[in-house]
């Protein structure tokens, strides 16, 4: 950044400088910021790129009695849906009782949400603690500037100067920071909002998938087909969008107790 007619240039490190101390902790937060809507930005485009697709053939080779070919490619997919089609295509599989069924999809639906959220509290207290570290910014300059005055006996715009430049490059960087950063976290919250429902629309999909081949015994021919197939096959934990460090969904979802 340049001021036409003086020669005096500006770069981030000198604008870093002349902010003062309160610049190193916006600077922290842009950094932690700028990271986690990345991560945000890439697990929820991981979420959401198959969920139709998933739905589609799980429940086409379901109805088509290849219960566990559904079940591996649920497993195969990742994403929240895919996890729900699994969780409750294994019950499907095994005979359970529709309640049962319905208490395995909800626990998944819960433990996928917390996935999804993972991250958005740090941008939220960001958004709105990059502005306050401005404002004290603000406040510390306008001290000195003060302090300066009253120092030397008299008002000189000197004196104040440097006092002023700290308050506004500390408020101007708090703003800047938190209105990005306030922006991603309402794209993601509406993001997530968006999955829910497709999570809803798996969860139905697949509670009426279960009635109808409890109904017309389907899911006794489909387990008579698939002998010889192994009959459980954990999810592995690298499915997950969350990658590394992600609890395994196969255990994670089959727990019999809500959270």
């Amino acid at each position: 950044m340049e001021e036409s007619g003086t020669g005096v240039s500006y770069d981030l490190l000198t604008l870093l400088y002349d902010g003062g101390a309160w610049m190193y902790p916006l600077l922290l937060c842009s950094l932690f910021a700028l990271g986690v809507i990345i991560a945000k930005a890439y697990i929820l485009w991981a979420a959401h790129r198959r969920s139709s697709e998933v739905l589609e053939r799980v429940e086409a080779l379901a109805r088509g009695g290849k219960i566990d070919q559904a079940i591996q490619v649920a497993a195969d997919t990742p994403g929240p849906v895919a996890a729900i089609l699994y969780s409750g295509l294994r019950r499907v599989r095994d005979r359970q009782s529709g309640a049962d069924i319905e208490k395995a999809v909800q626990t998944t639906g819960i433990i996928e949400l917390g996935f999804l959220e993972r991250g958005l509290a740090v941008l939220a207290t960001i958004a709105n603690v990059a502005p306050l570290l401005g404002f004290l910014g603000t406040v510390a300059g306008m001290i000195s500037a003060f302090g300066a005055i009253a120092e030397a006996g008299q008002v000189d715009a000197a004196l104040v100067a440097s006092g002023i430049k700290i308050a506004l490059i500390t408020t101007a960087t708090g703003l800047i920071i938190a209105v990005p950063v306030n922006v991603a976290y309402n794209f993601f919250v509406t993001r997530i909002d968006i999955l829910i429902m497709e999570m809803e629309e798996g969860t139905s999909h697949l509670l009426n998938m279960a009635w109808d081949l409890e109904r017309t015994g389907g899911g006794a021919a489909a387990l008579s087909s698939a002998a010889g197939v192994p009959r459980h096959s954990p999810r592995p934990a690298t499915d997950s969008v969350e990658g590394m460090g992600t609890p395994d969904r196969g255990a994670a979802s089959d727990s019999d107790h809500q959270p």
